[in-house]
């Protein structure tokens, strides 16, 4: 049941209401009002003897008769257009009596379910939010009196602000686990490098201490990872001046695709943010273009600016994807069945870093099959024009 329904049901209780208080009221003055009339005009009964006692007083005057038989039909004509006129002005008054009150009903139903309409918006931008601490900020202000409303309002307060807490909790707990481990894990690099360089090391140390390394460098992109990740899942404060043109330029200048065909088509597409985040969410698209490809497949990587967003676009061939399976590739730590069964490197967070970049900015990313195989992912964030430089 929408509200539109419970207001329109709320506006037919005041109206109702209204309308048969008022017919009772009528109904009560009618017979008020006719009990008066006979009081003071006689009844039909008090007619008919007045008549018999004027026939009796004057036998042989017809006439005389006739004169007081019109009084009496007369006065019943009064009583009848009284009684008749009571009704009819009386169902006038109350038919707008009903009007009024329908109209009145409506807007203390408007008024009585505008808190209840309020909360549920706010719970509706919540959980249409992208990110999962998006909205959790906004809490819902009532003034009033202590009313049931207000007190469900105020509970609801009470659970944004323990899921705030909550999930704040959980991402700082993510960035401090992940600092701490940076640490060892750089030690660990350390002591292998020098282990392998050391003059005089064994052929079996040197091959133990590259996998050692590789192994090692897995889990410094986690950690990385999982600390861009925490901080891109934030709203971005600090916003500088940057061009998707520039930033996809760079990043495929640094990319060696040597068995893949690189497409440009970038055009300037300016925007505001973080220069470093935006940096990662394109490398992350490109490494993931570049690494879930075909031999001797492509890449195709576009910027553009149209109706107030900054476009870009990474497509690649690749294999088939389903599209049930698309919205998993931006889970953390979610990857392809056939990845899981084939080993591969990544760890599932390329895309959920490019999600919550974008949504830290302001934007969006959409993702769909390509016709033959591979993707096409794009991000739109808010354009913004950048400064001109003399």
């Amino acid at each position: 049941m929408n509200r539109w329904t419970i207001r329109v049901r709320l506006t037919v209780l005041y109206g109702g209401l209204f309308f048969l208080a008022g017919a009772v009221l009528l109904g009560v003055t009618y017979l008020l009002m006719a009990q008066r009339l006979d009081r003071n005009l006689g009844t039909r009964s008090d007619f008919g003897v007045r008549q018999e006692q004027v026939r009796e007083l004057f036998p042989n005057n017809p006439s005389m008769v006739q004169v007081v038989q019109d009084a009496l039909d007369a006065r019943e004509r009064m009583r009848d257009d009284a009684l008749d006129s009571l009704l009819t002005q009386g169902g006038m008054a109350l038919l707008c009596v009903g009007l009024v009150a329908g109209a009145f009903g409506w807007v203390v139903a408007g008024r009585a379910l505008q808190p209840l309409h309020r909360i549920t918006e706010t719970a509706r931008r919540i959980a249409g939010a992208d990110a999962p601490r998006a909205g959790l900020h906004e809490r819902i202000v009532l003034a009033g009196p202590r009313d049931e409303v207000k007190e469900l309002a105020d509970t609801f307060n009470v659970m944004l602000e323990r899921l705030d807490r909550s999930f704040d909790g959980q991402r700082r707990f993510v960035a401090n686990a992940s600092h701490e481990l940076r640490t060892p894990l750089a030690l660990n690099r350390a002591l292998v490098e020098l282990a392998v360089t050391r003059q005089g090391a064994a052929a079996e140390t040197r091959q133990l201490g590259e996998s050692l390394l590789t192994v090692n460098e897995r889990h410094e992109r986690l950690i990385d990872g999982l600390l861009t990740l925490a901080d891109a899942e934030n709203e971005v404060a600090d916003r500088s001046p940057v061009d998707l043109y520039e930033v996809a330029g760079h990043v495929l200048d640094q990319t060696k695709t040597p068995d893949l065909e690189v497409l440009r088509q970038l055009a300037p597409a300016p925007t505001r943010g973080d220069p470093i985040l935006l940096e990662r969410l394109v490398q992350n698209l490109v490494e993931n273009a570049t690494r879930h490809n075909l031999p001797r497949g492509w890449l195709a990587v576009t910027t553009h600016a149209g109706n107030g967003w900054a476009v870009l676009t990474v497509t690649n061939t690749g294999p088939v994807v389903p599209a049930y399976e698309i919205e998993a590739l931006f889970q953390p730590f979610r990857r392809l069945n056939r990845e899981r069964v084939d080993g591969g490197r990544g760890f599932g967070l390329g895309l959920s870093i490019v999600r919550a970049v974008a949504t830290a900015h302001g934007g969006v990313v959409q993702a769909v099959p390509r016709e033959g195989g591979g993707l096409v992912i794009t991000v739109a964030l808010p354009q913004r024009a950048l400064p001109q430089h003399a």
